[in-house]
C-alpha cells in the first residue's frame, strides 16, 4: 500500500467523500426520528448530569436546565432526553508501524469489539446504533462506512494492518469533521463520537494536538482515546482497569479532554471492557439541548446550569456561531456545582 503525507487538498477530498456517503446512508431510514429544527444558527449542547455520588441522572426536563451565554440566559428552543436515541461512532485505528509491535494490533481489534458489544445494532431502526471503521498511518482510509451490520464491521476489523508512520492528529481532525457533518442533513437527535485506538506514537503530523482539539470541539464531536500499551510500558495501570490515563502523554490527554472525551489506558483485557462501557454509557446518558446562536463572530462563553444545585452538569463551555456542524468549543466539568465522581 503506497501512502503519502496528508495534505490540505487530500483532506478536503476525503471529507467530501465521507460526508456524501454518510448523508446518502441516512436517506434509507424511513422510520421518523426526533429531530432538531434545521438551522445554520442552531447551537446543540450535549449535557451529562450526575448526582453527588457520580450516578447518571435520568428523567430531567427542559425547565431543569439553564443555558447562559456570556452570563445572559438563552431560551432552550430544543430539548431531547430520549434514552433510545441512536449512537454513531467512528472507530479510528492507528495502523502505524509501531502498532505492529507485539500484540498491540490484536489488542486494538479486541478493544473495538468491546465497543461494538455494547452498541445496540439489533434494535429497532429508530434506536439502532451504527459504527464506521477507519484506519490511518500517513493518510486516512475508510474501511467501512456507518453500518449496523456486525459482519461488515468485523470484516473491516480483519483488514486493519500496521503500516508506515503516524499522522494521528491529522486523521482525528479529518474524521471528526466528517462525523459531525454526518448527522447534519436532517438534524435528527443522535449521539456521535470518534473513538481512537492507538499507542499514541505520532511521528508525522503537521498539526498540533491543541489545533486538532479546537477543530473537533467546534464541530461538536467528542474524541475518546483508547491507548493500547503493554504492562511493561504501563505497569501502574495493570491493576486499575478502565481508569482514565491521567499520567499518559499530555498531548493525547489534552486532545480528549478539550473535545469532551477522555483518554483510557489499556494494558490488560479487562481495561478494554470497562473503557468501552464507560464511553458508550456517557453517550447514552446525554441530554441534547439547543438554542439560537447570535450572529457569527468570535467564540462566546457558554455555561449550563442545573435548577437543582446538588446536581453536577458537564457540558461545553463555549461556541462559535457558523454553519451546522461547525459550532461549539471545549467541554469541562462544572466544578462550581460539586464533584462529578465516577460513572456507575
Amino acid at each position: 500500500m503506497k501512502s503519502s503525507r496528508l495534505t490540505g487538498s487530500s483532506m478536503v477530498v476525503a471529507l467530501v467523500v465521507f460526508t456524501a456517503a454518510t448523508r446518502a446512508q441516512q436517506t434509507t431510514t424511513q422510520e421518523p426520528r426526533p429531530t432538531f429544527r434545521s438551522s445554520v444558527d442552531l447551537v446543540s449542547v450535549a449535557a451529562v448530569v450526575r448526582d453527588h455520588k457520580g450516578r447518571f441522572v435520568r428523567d430531567l426536563k427542559r425547565s431543569d436546565f439553564t443555558i447562559l451565554e456570556g452570563g445572559q440566559p438563552r431560551p432552550i428552543v430544543e430539548f431531547h432526553a430520549e434514552q433510545d436515541a441512536p449512537i454513531r461512532v467512528a472507530l479510528l485505528f492507528d495502523v502505524s508501524g509501531s502498532m505492529g509491535v507485539g500484540s498491540k494490533l490484536d489488542e486494538a481489534r479486541q478493544a473495538a469489539r468491546q465497543v461494538l458489544s455494547v452498541l445496540r445494532v439489533n434494535a429497532a431502526p429508530r434506536a439502532r446504533d451504527e459504527a464506521a471503521v477507519y484506519s490511518f498511518d500517513t493518510r486516512l482510509q475508510a474501511l467501512q462506512g456507518f453500518t449496523a451490520d456486525p459482519g461488515a464491521i468485523e470484516d473491516a476489523l480483519s483488514r486493519v494492518e500496521p503500516y508506515g508512520e503516524t499522522s494521528l492528529y491529522d486523521a482525528i481532525a479529518q474524521t471528526a469533521r466528517g462525523v459531525a457533518l454526518s448527522g447534519s442533513a436532517d438534524r435528527f437527535v443522535q449521539r456521535r463520537a470518534v473513538i481512537v485506538v492507538t499507542d499514541g506514537v505520532d511521528t508525522s503530523s503537521k498539526m498540533a494536538p491543541a489545533d486538532v482539539a479546537s477543530i473537533a470541539s467546534r464541530i461538536d464531536v467528542p474524541v475518546y482515546v483508547m491507548a493500547v500499551v503493554s504492562p511493561l510500558d504501563d505497569p501502574g495501570r495493570a491493576a486499575t482497569p478502565g481508569m482514565p490515563g491521567a499520567d499518559r502523554p499530555s498531548d493525547l490527554r489534552e486532545l480528549a479532554e478539550r473535545t469532551g472525551g477522555e483518554l483510557f489506558v489499556m494494558s490488560a483485557p479487562a481495561h478494554q471492557s470497562v473503557a468501552a462501557r464507560q464511553i458508550i454509557d456517557e453517550l447514552r446518558h446525554q441530554y441534547m439541548l439547543a438554542f439560537d446562536a447570535l450572529p457569527a463572530g468570535a467564540p462566546r462563553p457558554l455555561e449550563v446550569r442545573m435548577r437543582d444545585r446538588r446536581l453536577t452538569v458537564r457540558a461545553r463551555t463555549g461556541y462559535a456561531a457558523g454553519p451546522a456542524g461547525s459550532i461549539v468549543s471545549s467541554e469541562r466539568p462544572d466544578r462550581s456545582q460539586g464533584s462529578s465522581g465516577g460513572m456507575q
